[in-house]
């Protein structure tokens, strides 16, 4: 069988719609994270094959063997995406508060990818003070992009608090499981028709992303699924493959299900022999 190369695989001919951030334009429908990657160069190929137009960052990173946080900033800086820090790892308001603040100092940008963890073991946020730093944010000026559950409740208040995407997990940060709950992701997309819903966390392969956008779902942000694979590059190219066809397949109307058989071959003046 012929070995293909992941840029090789490009879908012909098909040309599916981007998303819109804040009033930003953004072709890809793919996030990616940048942290845990063996390599500058593997991260840097792996954001290529991807297509990715937004790379999240977090201002904790750093190099734990040479400290080079400063050459990760740089390198960052000369790729050619948008920059959404995070929060990440922030316990409390105030924390994720004076985080975004000094994310923004950094890299010029008012996205924020809000995070304020609440439980450890699973690494749920912590809702109540979620909503609350979103309100104190973005009457701060900040674009938020909250990183929530699919509570409904929870969601309607962030909107209120003037998040304009909502960004519930598929399941616990880092973990592989996929969509625990489809449900609440059909749900959201009921209820918030017009709002952007990014999928972010738990997912592992390709299959789940591609689930998720036949749910319904914008956009997919992924870290831990792709720089934990055996070959980032190939796999961030199967994820970006696999967003492309879950949205062409919810775009082409797919056929309910149903409980019984239908033949799909006519029956209709079919001979009878006997």
């Amino acid at each position: 069988m012929e070995n293909l190369s992941a840029s090789a695989l490009a879908l012909p001919g098909i040309d599916l719609p981007g998303m819109n951030f804040y009033g930003t334009a953004i072709g890809s429908r793919l996030l990616l994270g940048t942290s845990q990657y063996p390599s500058p160069a593997v991260l840097t190929g792996a954001i290529a094959e991807s297509g990715t137009q937004v790379v999240t960052v977090s201002l904790r990173r750093e190099s734990g063997e040479t400290r080079a946080g400063q050459d990760f900033w740089s390198l960052i800086r000369s790729l050619d995406v948008r920059v959404l820090p995070n929060t990440a790892d922030c316990h409390s308001v105030k924390e994720a508060v004076t985080t975004a603040h000094m994310a923004r100092e950094v890299f010029q940008t008012p996205w924020i990818k809000l995070e304020v963890i609440g439980e450890e073991d699973t690494l749920q946020p912590d809702v109540f003070g979620l909503v609350e730093a979103a309100r104190i944010l973005v009457h701060d000026g900040f674009q938020v992009f909250p990183y929530t559950t699919e509570d409904l409740v929870v969601s309607g208040r962030l909107l209120e608090a003037g998040c304009e995407v909502l960004m519930p997990w598929g399941a616990p940060i880092g973990s592989g499981l996929g969509l625990n709950n489809e449900y609440g992701l059909r749900s959201m997309r009921a209820h918030f028709p017009g709002v952007p819903l990014v999928v972010d966390a738990g997912l592992g392969t390709p299959s789940h992303a591609t689930r998720a956008m036949e749910l319904g779902c914008d956009a997919i942000l992924l870290n831990t699924a792709v720089a934990k694979a055996g070959d980032p590059v190939a796999m961030a190219k199967a994820f970006a493959l696999a967003i492309e066809a879950g949205l062409l397949a919810r775009q082409a109307d797919p056929m309910e299900p149903r409980d019984m058989a239908a033949p799909s071959t006519p029956v209709m003046g079919k001979a009878l022999l006997g």
